[in-house]
């Protein structure tokens, strides 16, 4: 078991705002945070604009699918930030829980996609400065 800090970002299809939050804190906090996302009824693949709008932040998603929120995931992680999943997600006494309100990007072109872009990456800059340790 590791001593870095986990975090989950949970959203209903994990297809947008779940994967672009794990693209930044991956991209923001390299190897210092585990990072992982889920939805409670995930989609067949990463939302295309949200690709594309992270693709232009310099930042790779195609490589991610979504998945299913299982109960391990949810246990093994230290804070669970949901977007819009509702009592989907489990609650685990003693976890750090925050629910980020954010426009959900299902159906809207690139250009609606990067201002939800640009505020989760508002959203996880606070967030990890709040997980790192000061140096």
């Amino acid at each position: 078991m590791s001593d870095k800090p986990s975090v989950l970002f949970v959203c209903v299809h994990n297809a947008g705002r779940s994967q672009m939050a794990a693209g930044w804190l991956r991209h923001l906090a390299g190897d210092t945070i585990e990072v992982r996302s889920a939805g409670s009824a995930p989609a067949e693949t990463v939302n295309p604009a949200a690709i594309e709008a992270m693709r232009e932040a310099g930042i790779d998603i195609t490589d991610q699918t979504p998945k299913l929120l299982g109960y391990e995931a949810a246990e093994s992680s230290d804070v669970i930030v949901t977007m819009g999943c509702g009592d989907a997600c489990p609650v685990f006494p003693g976890k750090r829980y925050e629910d980020w309100k954010l426009e959900d990007p299902a159906g809207k072109g690139v250009e609606s996609v990067r201002p939800i872009r640009d505020e989760i990456r508002t959203r996880v800059e606070k967030l990890l400065g709040e997980l790192r340790p000061t140096a």
